[in-house]
């Protein structure tokens, strides 16, 4: 029998981390299935979603206790491999936000979606120095889960305020998938 985790750790960042940590999991018989990692600052972050067999699930935060003691801190949850019924049947869209860089952007945008019941499958954020002025340039990409009895007038108009309160433009294009 199959177990998945979603498994994360973050610390800092240096060589070979990656290698290492895909090196314990693959000598537990573990599949990465789906994963997301960056350098955030000066640390690493890794986030995963592995399946194991249940008899290796013991062993793999013993596999990886030795980071804990390098200072990285890890978690494993056990969740469900597939994604419920009611999303599955869901519309798929991406959000492009950008703008000026400013407190308040991703939780005007979320606080926008969460009202009308949409849920963000991915997102991701970042800033960049404007080309001449170096001004601080937000930039996010968010994929997005629609329920498909939702009038897309009624949330693109909630969305499209949510990005006036910030200042910041909002583009919603149809994904192929989440």
């Amino acid at each position: 029998m199959q177990s998945t985790i979603v498994f994360t750790l973050t610390g800092p960042d240096r060589v070979g981390i990656v290698e290492e940590v895909t090196g314990a999991l693959l000598n537990l018989g573990a599949n990465v299935e789906t994963s997301r990692m960056a350098r955030l600052g000066g640390d690493f972050a890794i986030l995963m979603l592995v399946s194991l067999s249940a008899e290796q699930l013991a062993n793999l935060e013993p596999a990886l206790e030795y980071l804990a003691d390098q200072g990285y801190k890890l978690t494993t949850t056990q969740t469900e491999k597939s994604p419920s019924a009611i999303r599955t049947r869901c519309l798929a869209y991406r959000i492009d936000v950008r703008g000026a860089d400013h407190e308040g952007i991703v939780h005007d945008i979320a606080h926008g979606l969460s009202q009308k019941g949409i849920n963000i499958e991915s997102m991701e954020t970042s800033t960049s120095p404007a080309p001449v002025s170096g001004t601080p340039l937000f930039s996010m990409t968010a994929v997005v889960a629609v329920p498909p009895d939702l009038p897309e007038d009624d949330w693109k108009v909630a969305l499209a305020e949510a990005g006036h309160q910030s200042n910041v433009d909002v583009t919603v294009t149809r994904a192929e998938t989440m």
